[in-house]
C-alpha cells in the first residue's frame, strides 16, 4: 500500500479505490497489506474473495496476525456475492452486502471492505458494472467505510476502464495512487 493511500484512510472513512492489479504477486501482497493494517486500526475487514485465492491469503495473514486479531477478518465467497440470485445483478449485489454489513452498521462497528471483482469471460455484461459500481459508491459515501475494488488490469478492456474511473475517485494502478479526474460524483 502507498503511505498517500493509507494517509487518506486514516484522514476520512469515505474512501472508494480502483485497484488494477497486474499479476497475482501483487494482488495478493495489497489484499494482505490493506487486511493487516485495517485490523491495526481497529477495523474488522470484510474480504470479497474467492475460493480459489483465498486460502493463499488467510495463510499469509496468519503468519502475520494472531487468532484474536483474525476474529476481524470476515471473508464472504465472491461467487455467493456476484451470484446471489442466479446472475450478476447489481440489486441483488447490494442487497447481499447490506446484509453483510448490516451487524457492524448496526452496532457501530468500525470496518473496511476489499472487493475482487472477476467474471468468466468478456462477454459478460460488463455495462452492469456501472450500475453496481454507482450503488457501491452511494454506500462507501453513506455508511462511512473504505473500500477497494480490485479488477485484473489485464482483463479490463477500454470501455470498463471509463466506467471505472467514473464511478472511483481514487484509483492504485502500478503502485501509484492518484485522484481519478474521470470521477463523477
Amino acid at each position: 500500500m502507498t503511505s498517500k493511500m493509507n494517509q487518506l484512510f486514516e484522514e476520512q472513512r469515505s474512501v472508494h479505490v480502483l485497484y488494477a492489479y497486474h499479476g497475482m504477486k501483487n494482488y495478493l501482497e495489497q489484499v494482505v497489506s490493506y487486511t493487516e493494517k485495517g485490523v491495526a486500526n481497529g477495523d474488522y475487514v470484510i474480504l470479497i474473495e474467492n475460493d480459489r485465492l483465498y486460502p493463499m491469503i488467510e495463510k499469509e495473514l496468519t503468519s502475520r496476525l494472531t487468532a484474536n486479531e483474525m476474529k476481524f477478518v470476515h471473508r464472504v465467497n465472491s461467487f455467493d456475492f456476484y451470484f446471489s440470485s442466479g446472475s450478476y445483478h447489481p440489486p441483488a449485489i447490494h442487497e447481499y452486502f447490506k446484509k453483510t454489513v448490516q451487524p457492524y452498521v448496526e452496532s457501530n462497528l468500525s470496518f473496511r471492505s476489499w472487493a475482487h471483482v472477476e467474471w468468466a469471460s468478456m462477454e459478460e455484461p460488463l455495462h452492469l458494472i456501472e450500475d453496481f459500481e454507482k450503488i457501491v459508491d452511494e454506500a462507501v459515501n453513506d455508511l462511512s467505510f473504505p473500500l477497494i475494488c480490485a479488477y485484473d488490469g489485464e482483463r479490463m478492456p477500454d470501455y470498463l476502464i471509463n466506467i471505472l474511473m467514473e464511478t472511483h475517485p481514487y484509483v492504485l494502478m502500478e503502485e501509484e495512487f492518484f485522484t481519478s479526474k474521470q470521477y463523477l460524483a
